[in-house]
């Protein structure tokens, strides 16, 4: 059987198949809310520089721009 350490509080559990970890691949519920709050507390980010190409394009779509 699978052997997997919970991303958030580094307890292993086993596990069959997926479906039989409901939270995969966190340990449980509470695990998964942690980590989840986390993103929304912005402790977590995926920061990438925004290119030439895609500002141009967003300028000229006027995306980002509060509606007048």
């Amino acid at each position: 059987m699978p052997r997997i350490n919970c991303p958030q509080c580094k307890r292993e559990f086993v596990y069959r198949i997926v479906k039989d970890a409901p939270h995969f691949p966190f340990c449980s519920e509470r695990c998964k809310l942690v980590d989840l709050g986390a993103w929304l507390d912005e402790q977590y980010r995926i920061e990438e520089p925004v290119n030439p190409e895609a500002l141009n394009r967003i300028e000229k779509n006027g995306e980002g721009k509060e509606n007048e």
